[in-house]
């Protein structure tokens, strides 16, 4: 039995409604090309990680021979502050700080203490908040939040032990990033986001199951279709269950009725349990993309600036950084590397947009 409930009018409505935005629209800050505002700074704090997660670092590429970053190649928690002090003058408003896996870095506690501190204009104050598999939480969420993390989304695939240790391929328990999770909430962290990237064929038995875990936990479990990031994942997209088939398959258990976003750029199309169990998300790049709000900039654990998770190539703000320019030079470079934004990948992908691009445990999801 469907007990999924529409936005509107099931005669003209649809699953995920359109959320792009017209050529020339929301010209109150900073805009590209395609007249989308900057608002959200990803920052990659490093490119190293302790899974081995097949679908982002197989192990087969990413061995005991892999030549990660040297420490001294990153940029500096200063530099990091600096250029996101600029880019919140420049219209950001969230800042996530992702890797690798960015607990992995020594004292990221510091670097949440500088940017939790940055103002816009106006005088409000910049979201903070961080992805993490999860590994480490329990040990840091309670001085992360100390510093002014806002709150925190972490990466679960399975709840079943064999296929997470499969998936995974770190030897670590589901029962860690649980502990994880409960700590997080605990300290304050909340809501807590819980973010599983769906493989037709290896994980999607697991659909219900987080479904049922996660009810009524204060948790927002969010379905990620599976993505063609980077060039060493296999991706195929025989393995991608579409965002509309992972709420179907919800909401044949669950009575499920479909919410308005929270703010503009919003990747997740938002569901809400109508028993009050809660709130789940899916995220649609294969199916259904959302390129035309898009409002992310990233920025890498060196110091290259990418316009997109797909892209090919970055733009190097740490040779700006030290070189000795000063603020206005450097606000000056990101208006103009923003200004010329063109990328929509994910629509693309269909007319056979294709080339090498960037790995996701280097840039963040």
């Amino acid at each position: 039995m469907n007990r999924i409930i529409y936005l509107a009018d099931e005669r003209s409505a649809t699953l995920f409604p359109d959320r792009s935005v017209p050529v020339g629209a929301a010209r109150d800050a900073l805009a590209d090309r395609r007249g989308r505002p900057l608002r959200d700074l990803r920052i990659s704090v490093t490119d190293r990680c302790n899974f081995r997660c097949t679908y982002c670092m197989p192990r087969d590429v990413f061995d005991t021979d892999y030549a990660f970053m040297p420490y001294g190649q990153l940029l500096s928690f200063e530099e990091i502050a600096r250029f996101a002090g600029l880019a919140v003058d420049a219209g950001v408003r969230k800042i996530r700080l992702t890797g690798g896996e960015p607990l992995l870095r020594r004292d990221i506690e510091r670097l949440v203490e500088m940017l939790a501190v940055l103002r816009t204009p106006q005088g409000e104050a910049v979201s903070v908040t961080l992805t993490t598999n999860g590994t480490l939480l329990k040990k840091k969420a309670r001085v992360l939040k100390d510093a002014g993390l806002s709150r925190v989304t972490v990466s679960l695939d399975a709840l079943d032990e064999r296929l997470f240790a499969d998936m995974s391929d770190s030897g670590i328990g589901v029962g860690t990033i649980l502990n994880g999770l409960d700590e997080a909430r605990a300290v304050g962290l909340a809501p807590v986001k819980v973010n599983m990237v769906v493989r037709k064929g290896l994980n999607d038995d697991q659909i219900l199951p987080m479904a049922r875990y996660f009810r009524h936990s204060g948790h927002v479990l969010r379905f990620i279709e599976f993505m063609d990031v980077g060039s060493t994942n296999g991706w195929d997209m025989s393995q991608v269950l579409t965002g509309r088939e992972i709420i179907e398959r919800v909401g044949a258990e669950f009575a499920v009725r479909a919410v308005d976003r929270d703010y503009r750029g919003e990747v997740a199309s938002r569901w809400r349990y109508e028993d009050g169990g809660g709130e789940i998300g899916v995220i649609t790049s294969v199916s259904r993309p959302f390129c035309g709000d898009c409002t992310r900039l990233r920025l890498s654990p060196e110091g290259k600036l990418y316009l997109c998770l797909f892209a090919s190539g970055g733009y190097d703000v740490r040779a700006q950084l030290r070189s000795g320019a000063d603020d206005a030079a450097l606000a000056a470079y990101l208006a103009a590397v923003w200004s010329g934004r063109d990328d929509r990948y994910s629509e693309l992908r269909g007319q056979g947009a294709s080339g090498r691009k960037i790995e996701m445990s280097y840039i963040g999801g």
